[in-house]
């Protein structure tokens, strides 16, 4: 099954994506590519396990549904996101048996390693997130990257790191091992296990993220309410950037980019286009100015596309909201 993020609950729970098998274990898989690691490790178990899946590649994405389809695995969600926001905003703390990433990007360029994923910060998230005894499962032919993943994995100061078991045998069926295995190059493995609980991690990742209320007048929607100038002129609007946001928790806070605005088709108002970036989650939400039966005008976050709530989506709303003022706008209410 295919999840958009606004599919999930923040966090949500194996009783709810997986509600015929809720008992077994939970395993995600970053960078699934086709799809075919888990067909092979999903068989090495009595039961098959639930499964999560993230990808970023929207073709990788349809041959992997298919992939798992054929092999009539029904307890699997897969999902195109980044890795980060999915554990972080979906799972809950000490939830997962184990986390695997199967020879990621090692973005082997001198400068790039911040887009790495194997780094510091991401070893404590996984802690977060891991059940006693769970782990990270590592498998990569890229030497530098293994070597960098298991400096950052003890520099996280939560995880040791195992390097004397053999990669899971599913792991040397993926499209990229048998690319490296052709070559005559033999992949890496390390197991990366928890030495903190989550629950002492757990306040250090909190979950953020809210799906759309039901309805939409519910009061958790983000809003304000104003009072536009006579002379409003929606021709004066030029693209807008506003940050913010940034918390010990959360340092790379929020970017908001306010795109344009459009006359409202069929309602007297408008509607802005915000580009909301957190970290690497990246959202596109329309907030709607409309006009109220007392003169006032609701700006309000619109339901279309389906937006998570976010930190940043909130502050689209705000962002709007004073650039508003500075067009001499007068707010009587704030709901962000």
């Amino acid at each position: 099954m295919i999840y958009n993020f606004s599919d999930f609950h923040f966090p949500d729970r194996p009783a709810r994506l997986y509600p015929d098998t809720p008992e077994r274990p939970w395993i995600l898989e970053v960078g699934f590519g086709d799809g075919r690691f888990w067909p092979h490790f999903a068989a090495s178990f009595p039961e098959a396990p639930n499964y999560l899946g993230v990808e970023i590649s929207g073709t990788s994405l349809l041959k992997a549904e298919r992939r798992l389809r054929a092999a009539g695995l029904s307890n699997a969600v897969l999902t195109r996101l980044p890795a980060t926001p999915l554990i972080r905003e979906v799972v809950p703390p000490g939830a997962l048996d184990a986390i695997v990433v199967n020879f990621p990007d090692p973005w082997p360029k001198a400068g790039h390693e911040e887009h790495r994923l194997l780094r510091a910060p991401f070893f404590r998230l996984a802690a977060s997130r891991l059940k006693p005894g769970g782990a990270v499962l590592f498998t990569t032919d890229h030497e530098e990257y293994f070597e960098f993943a298991c400096r950052e994995a003890e520099a996280s100061g939560v995880m040791a790191v195992h390097l004397t078991e053999p990669p899971p045998p599913a792991a040397l069926e993926t499209k990229y091992a048998r690319k490296w295995r052709d070559l005559g190059l033999d992949p890496r493995h390390a197991r990366f296990v928890p030495t903190a609980s989550a629950s002492t991690l757990a306040d250090e990742f909190p979950v953020t993220a809210a799906r759309f209320p039901d309805s939409e007048d519910a009061p958790a929607v983000p809003h304000a309410i104003l009072t536009l100038p006579a002379d409003f002129a929606p021709t004066a609007f030029a693209k807008h950037t506003a940050r913010g946001g940034v918390t010990r928790e959360n340092p790379d806070g929020w970017t908001v980019v306010l795109l344009d605005l459009y006359a409202s088709l069929g309602k007297d108002g408008w509607v802005a286009l915000a580009h909301v970036v957190e970290g690497e989650l990246t959202q596109e939400v329309l907030v709607g100015i409309t006009a109220r039966e007392d003169g006032s005008h609701l700006i309000r976050l619109s339901r279309f596309g389906g937006p998570v709530v976010t930190p940043g989506v909130k502050a689209a709303v705000g962002v709007l909201t004073g650039w508003l003022e500075g067009q001499g706008a007068r707010v009587t209410h704030r709901g962000y």
